[in-house]
């Protein structure tokens, strides 16, 4: 092991802790929760301080800018996110399976942390509160491997948790946070004795660079390649406001919607969807038939023919590309080609069509008539999310309390010996 993680990180000491976690009741653990939640807001001008050193050094019309950036009201919708998460009724211990076999023995399958979970994850301070939260609640110890981009601002976050974990008298190594340094990502990679677990969030980039290096076990949240299909029986006001919103809600995000498909009966209708659009600013990269529908009803400016690379884009920015159909299956399978199967939508009325999408679009979270705003655990109810998987392996969609945890098996007996 490198000095560099050597000097700031000992992996004998994070396995010591994960024993340690496993120790822990649930009302310490929501008090822990809800203690770092107050210093989150009572150091609101430290953390934001930190963080605009982060900023000073990114370019702001870089897309990783607005996830880097923390504001008050951010930091106030953090730590109401700790705060469920502490509500939130403990996901260990839950007997998921009990028999009792012809021998008389008793078996009982019942839930258990993970044990150190590591996750990598670029310019986005959030994760550093969120995955302490959601790994101290499911019992497990946190590794956190930030990018440099953040590194002023996961360094901050980092002390406030820790000062929290001293003042409970809890093993500060509950949570670690790694250089930012690619040799801190080669350590984490290779502790195959002391990480159970390695969870990437960031760029397509990144997770496969975490995919193809790690000896560790992986579970990949992938980058988020979003379509929205409207189809001939979609309804115009739903789908103005459902393109807007998905588009342009937080254009920074993996749930953010990055191609318009629509069926070709509706062209007509397509300048009404997108009007709201160009009070934003978003430009459009729209193949040749909504190109000829929309030259003159949408800003020249804000309007370019598509080439193929504007397909199977995920844009992270105020930019989308709009593809013509004439059919529902020329939708399935425009999404089977270039979908990172994220988050898909229709918008339909009919109630054939939306079936028949909704079996066979292979996406982690499908929907209909809304948007796809909404992949994000918080929203779903988890009170945080860890990631959004893309795998189909262990966990799919938002991972929160539940796919933080494995399970073991509990086997009583009274003197059986096996024949």
């Amino acid at each position: 092991m490198s000095a560099l993680v050597e000097s700031v990180v000992d992996f004998s000491a994070i396995k010591q802790a994960s024993r340690d976690a496993l120790a822990l009741n649930n009302e310490t653990i929501n008090q822990v929760l809800q203690a770092v939640a107050d210093a989150a807001v009572a150091q609101t001008d430290y953390i934001l301080a930190e963080n605009q050193k982060d900023l000073d050094r990114m370019d702001p019309a870089n897309p990783k800018y607005d996830r880097l950036q923390l504001t008050a009201k951010r930091l106030e919708a953090i730590a109401q996110d700790m705060r469920n998460v502490a509500r939130l009724p403990s996901p260990l211990g839950k007997v998921l399976e009990e028999r009792t076999l012809e021998n008389g023995l008793q078996l009982s399958k019942r839930s258990v942390p993970l044990g150190v979970v590591g996750v990598i994850y670029e310019a986005r301070p959030n994760v550093t509160f969120d995955v302490f939260a959601l790994c101290l609640k499911a019992g497990n110890v946190a590794v956190l491997k930030g990018g440099s981009d953040a590194e002023y601002s996961n360094l901050a976050i980092a002390e406030v948790i820790r000062k929290v974990l001293q003042e409970y008298r809890l093993n500060p190594d509950l949570m670690s946070l790694l250089p930012a340094s690619r040799e801190a990502t080669h350590e984490l990679l290779n502790a195959v004795d002391a990480v159970d677990v390695i969870i990437p969030r960031g760029s397509q980039n990144l997770i496969n660079y975490v995919r193809e290096n790690a000896k560790v076990p992986v579970i990949e949240t992938g980058a988020g390649i979003v379509h929205t299909y409207f189809d001939k029986s979609g309804d115009l006001e739903k789908g103005k406001s459902i393109v807007f919103n998905a588009k342009t809600r937080r254009v920074s995000v993996c749930n953010a919607l990055d191609c318009l498909i629509i069926h070709r009966e509706r062209l007509r209708d397509l300048p009404k969807i997108v009007q709201k659009l160009a009070s934003e600013e978003v430009k459009l990269y729209a193949d040749k038939l909504s190109y000829t529908v929309l030259s003159g009803e949408y800003p020249d400016e804000l309007l370019s023919p598509a080439f193929p690379e504007h397909f199977g884009t995920e844009f992270l920015s105020y930019r989308m590309s709009i593809k013509t159909v004439s059919s529902l299956n020329e939708a399935l399978d425009h999404i089977a080609n270039y979908s990172s199967k994220h988050s898909e939508a229709i918008i339909a009325e009919d109630e054939v069509a939306v079936q028949r999408f909704m079996q066979l679009v292979d996406a982690a979270a499908v929907y209909v008539n809304t948007s796809t705003a909404y992949t994000d655990g918080a929203e779903f109810g988890m009170g945080a999310e860890i990631g959004i998987s893309t795998q189909k392996l262990h966990a799919r969609g938002p991972m929160a309390l539940p796919e933080l945890t494995s399970y073991k098996w509990l086997v009583y007996g009274q003197g059986q010996v096996r024949e």
